[in-house]
């Protein structure tokens, strides 16, 4: 499922500050599911935009509506009746729902207060990893299941690299190579000579497996990091 995480206060306030009227749409969806830009996110983001605006002085009517998901324009049609009385809308949806957003009502603004950060799984209430990059040639098939794109530092399909320490990575020490999993989970479903197989290379970011706390987690995230350890890049 995407994940999603606000972006920084200072910034949503700054992109919408000029204008009287902001309607603030949250999505059913996937940022609701992870904490991010749900009816409860939508409404803590409000309260905390006005009060902020109030005590510099500046008059700004800001209300929240969330629709089922804002990437299904079907599903965005119940706020035809409603956009038109706002002059700005923030969209608390990931980039998709942001973008679907604008094109359905391009004669008003609209300000992204959600930074969309990957395509991950739930490791615990508010502590979410990043399994998938969308990378458009899915391999899961011939490495049993593991994905060599987000699991390995260096993004290889054809592994592993010279570089690897048995079972480590070697970025860290800490980082178990994506490769010996892979074989290992190959050789266990008796499927070995898959690593023989070799793919086209592909042009994407290298960068190791992502890892994010949503605001108010931070105390477990840091908790459960002391006792076992999240060895991804921190957003």
């Amino acid at each position: 499922m995407v994940k999603g995480k606000r972006k920084p206060f200072d910034e949503i306030k700054g992109m919408i500050k000029n204008h009287k009227k902001v309607l603030n749409v949250g999505c059913g969806g996937c940022v609701s599911v992870c904490y991010a830009g749900g009816l409860k996110e939508v409404a803590i983001l409000n309260d905390q935009l006005k009060a902020s605006f109030t005590q510099d002085g500046v008059d700004i009517q800001i209300d929240g509506y969330t629709v089922e998901r804002q990437c299904n324009q079907d599903l965005l049609a119940e706020l035809d009746r409603i956009v038109p009385r706002y002059d700005a809308m923030m969209s608390m949806a990931c980039g998709a729902g942001c973008q679907y957003l604008a094109e359905r009502f391009p004669q008003t603004p609209v300000y992204p207060a959600i930074n969309t950060m990957f395509i991950g799984v739930d490791k615990e209430v508010g502590i979410f990893e990043e399994r998938c990059r969308a990378c458009g040639n899915c391999v899961l098939g011939y490495t049993g299941g593991i994905c060599p794109v987000t699991r390995c530092a260096k993004g290889l399909f054809n592994g592993p690299c010279g570089g690897t320490n048995i079972t480590s990575c070697e970025v860290s020490k800490d980082i178990p190579c994506a490769w010996y999993d892979i074989y290992m989970r190959l050789k266990e479903i008796g499927q070995l000579e898959n690593i023989m197989k070799i793919k086209e290379p592909m042009e994407w970011q290298n960068t190791t497996r992502g890892t994010f706390v949503q605001l108010g987690y931070e105390e477990r995230f840091a908790e459960k990091e002391k006792k076992a350890g999240f060895f991804s890049r921190i957003h």
